[in-house]
């Protein structure tokens, strides 16, 4: 069998992994991937021009000419331009939603307007392309609020912003100076909500849902969750604060919905659904955001736990035949991402990354550093440079999260490059439940 894994962050990485470890499996090539996938076992980097363009030609030629079995699409860029749509129009298999489905990440309005319609909760909000209009709301409204580019922005368009005065620059930088490009032509301004975070990811096949193990993310750039938003800094599974009945509340609230709402509509939900979820100290949860792909970093300390086939995984839900339950480690796994100098600003390319151990994992060490933003150096093949914001992420199974996080740590430690920063505290919400316990 031959697979194809679109994208080329640590997310991909995971995936690869996960399929190369099947036995069934020949090859998993990887476009474009990094210096990780290319080093992995069975797998192999191929470059593609057009991954994440409208038009989708090339993927569909590559697959056509090297035997492939499936896709899987990693990013959410060429989800939204459609590129299941062509794939399944040319009689490739292909894993992830059409570009209809794949509105609920490309579009903050679409995805709000669509749980208004279905009674899926949510913030209140209001969309805007006017500055002068967007800012009279949030005089009324007041702070802490939330600004939100309406497009794909690499999970960095999301502002938190405490004072008026931040939700009025947020709302220039967007609509204004164009900060976010397209992306930012329009903005959700939304109700701050109150509560903790979690990721609730599932892979559906258009009536069937598996969730997969739950986990939570670090999105802000600092220790003590402060800072600008990130693409994520860290996450780790599962989330103690998805309890059996908050659970129970998501699936029925949340994601049941949205596969009802899609079949309905007459677009079938395939592949896989991110649901980043608040959790009230009633235990009810929010929608915060829809993503249609796996999660990044969530994806990391997921894989790690995963037993089951992730391969035999998808060819069920290609086939629509997804079981309801996978098999997981009862270990937890926790992820630390080291990020390049100036994320998530700016990112530093071409820096020189030392001290990486081998990409193979044991279970007497089960640390795994997944690659995100590396490349291997022109000049010198055994050389891995930086290239893009994060960088890696640092993934640990262990007995309980304080000793998943201490052993990431270490590891981390000693790694080094120009500029790099990452979060100490990457767990915290979880090691403070289990020193209450």
């Amino acid at each position: 069998m031959n697979i194809l894994v679109i994208g080329s962050g640590g997310r991909e990485h995971a995936l690869a992994w996960q399929c190369a470890k099947d036995d069934n499996v020949e090859n998993v090539y990887i476009a474009p991937g990094n210096a990780g996938t290319a080093l992995e076992p069975k797998c192999q980097n191929v470059v593609l021009t057009s991954t994440d363009a409208s038009e989708h030609s090339a993927v569909i030629e590559f697959c056509q000419n090297n035997d492939i079995d499936m896709v899987i699409v990693g990013p959410e860029a060429p989800l939204v331009t459609g590129i299941v749509d062509a794939c399944r129009d040319a009689g490739i298999k292909a894993w992830g939603p059409t570009a209809y489905c794949a509105q609920l990440e490309g579009s903050k309005t679409f995805a709000k307007e669509f749980m208004e319609q279905n009674n899926i909760p949510t913030a209140a909000y209001q969309g805007f392309t006017d500055a002068t209009a967007a800012k009279a709301y949030v005089d009324e409204q007041g702070a802490p609020i939330v600004i939100k580019a309406d497009g794909l922005a690499a999970g960095k368009g999301v502002i938190v912003a405490e004072t008026i005065e931040q939700a009025h620059e947020a709302i220039d930088d967007m609509l204004a100076d164009n900060k976010f490009g397209d992306a930012g032509s329009r903005v959700v301004i939304e109700q701050f909500l109150q509560g903790e975070e979690a990721s609730f990811i599932c892979m559906i096949d258009g009536d069937n849902i598996l969730p997969m193990a739950t986990s939570q993310d670090h999105k802000r750039a600092f220790e003590g969750d402060t800072g600008p938003n990130t693409g994520g800094m860290g996450a780790y599974s599962p989330a103690p604060v998805v309890t059996k009945d908050v659970h129970d509340k998501v699936m029925s609230q949340v994601i049941q919905p949205v596969v009802d709402a899609m079949k309905d509509a007459g677009h079938p939900y395939t592949g896989f659904l991110y649901a980043g979820l608040m959790i009230d100290k009633a235990g009810d949860p929010y929608v915060i955001e829809f993503n249609c792909r796996f999660g990044d970093p969530e994806t990391q300390p997921i894989l790690m736990r995963l037993q089951s086939s992730m391969v035999d995984l998808v060819a069920q839900g290609l086939a629509g035949q997804l079981p309801s339950e996978a098999k997981w480690d009862n270990r937890p796994a926790l992820g630390i991402v080291v990020a390049s100098k100036g994320y998530p600003e700016t990112s530093s390319k071409g820096d020189v990354i030392a001290g990486l151990p081998e990409l193979d994992t044991t279970n007497d060490n089960a640390v795994k550093v997944f690659h995100a933003g590396t490349a291997f150096s022109n000049d010198n093949e055994n050389e891995v440079l930086t290239n893009g914001g994060r960088v890696l992420c640092v993934t640990a199974l262990a007995n309980n999260i304080s000793e998943a996080q201490q052993a990431a740590l270490a590891v981390t430690a000693a790694i080094s490059f120009d500029g790099a920063q990452y979060r100490r505290d990457i767990g915290h919400h979880a090691i403070a439940r289990e020193n209450a316990w």
